[in-house]
């Protein structure tokens, strides 16, 4: 089946569904100008079409999160470059990764709770099949985050 490009309502949707993804159905169709129903349909769609893959939580204050972040670039062997995708996928501490261009192969976001966790999980990753090389950016503060 051929997928069909989102249109203004499908983005406004989207924008209010990022700003909070636990409005009911009912408020959002009010803020849409769409009913009940239509925003549920509009969802499925955009579900099944892969638009939207899954809902979350975002932890609020900095107290309730991992006490250190990190982002690692890598360098990674391109002949083994799948086997270290499912290696990283298999570490928790591992919140996302994201291949890059440049220098770098790929850049993984990392969570810790200490300084030395995130030493056993930097010296872990090194250690993975495919993983060339790591070089590390400890995240101090967050001056502002868009999701």
């Amino acid at each position: 089946m051929a997928k069909r490009s989102l249109d203004d309502t499908d983005q406004r949707l989207l924008a209010l569904l990022r700003a909070n993804a636990r409005l009911p159905t009912a408020a959002l169709g009010r803020q849409l100008g769409l009913s009940r129903s239509a925003v549920q349909e509009r969802l499925k769609r955009l579900e099944r079409d892969g638009v939207i893959s899954g809902y979350t939580v975002i932890i609020g204050t900095e107290t309730e999160r991992p006490g250190v972040t990190a982002h690692v670039l890598l360098t990674l062997d391109p002949k083994f470059q799948d086997r270290a995708m499912a290696a990283l996928k298999g570490v928790p501490e591992v919140a996302a990764c994201y291949t890059a261009s440049g220098i770098y192969d790929a850049i993984a976001m990392i969570t810790a709770s200490t300084s030395a966790h995130l030493d056993e999980v930097l010296t872990k990753i090194g250690k993975l099949p495919g993983i060339a090389r790591t070089t590390s950016a400890i995240l101090l503060s967050t001056m502002f985050e868009r999701k």
